[in-house]
């Protein structure tokens, strides 16, 4: 087996493990799919990927001068506490707004098209696990093993790839699942899931203080 090919078995394993991972982010984005559909879904799926990439790019290039300021407890301290903010903040907003379920086709404007692409690069931004999950994987797999710089841009963007799929799958079955349930029950779903962001929000401040 060649190395590219072992380094794109590698890749897609991970982004495997990293899709079925139940956290904030799998939260955002069905929660978002469940209540204003597909491409609000998928618009906050956007948001995650650029983060992502953002998130790539800077770790490979500066790993070395980031790696330390990551690892630093002070940073990791205020980053999970705002991280924990901002997840609150969504899921306060979750449980108290006023659940409007459209089951046709939504229509958005430009503040609501950006407000969908945000929430998914800020809940990704913020949580200290995409720092440490990148950091992990581009110290592990493609400084130590010193491998090219195609070797690890086939590495890299095969995580990339597959993450995609999974997310767009996830916001496809979301929206299957949506035209089969009643308002009721889209609702309480909403808030549920507005309440386990709150959760995580709180699970992070207290790991973090």
């Amino acid at each position: 087996m060649s190395p590219t090919v072992n380094l794109i078995i590698q890749g897609a394993l991970l982004g495997l493990g990293l899709a079925i991972m139940v956290g904030p982010i799998f939260i955002a984005l069905m929660q978002t799919s469940i209540e204003k559909g597909g491409r609000a879904g998928l618009l906050v799926g956007l948001g995650i990927w650029i983060s992502d990439v953002l998130f790539i790019t800077i770790t490979y290039y500066f790993i070395n001068k980031i790696a330390n300021v990551v690892n630093d407890s002070t940073f990791q301290h205020w980053m999970g506490m705002l991280g924990g903010f901002i997840l609150m903040v969504f899921g306060i907003s979750a449980l108290v707004k006023k659940i409007e379920v459209i089951i046709d086709r939504p229509s958005f404007n430009a503040k609501s098209l950006f407000s969908f692409w945000s929430k998914g690069f800020l809940v990704n931004t913020v949580n200290p696990f995409t720092f440490v999950f990148w950091i992990s994987i581009i110290s592990t797999y493609v400084i130590k093993e010193k491998v090219t710089h195609y070797e690890a841009t086939v590495f890299l963007t095969t995580i990339l790839v597959v993450i995609i799929i999974t997310d767009s799958l996830k916001v496809l079955l979301a929206k299957a699942i949506r035209k089969r349930l009643n308002e009721r029950t889209i609702t309480f779903l909403i808030k549920g899931a507005g309440l386990l962001l709150f959760l995580f929000g709180i699970a992070l401040i207290v790991r973090t203080s």
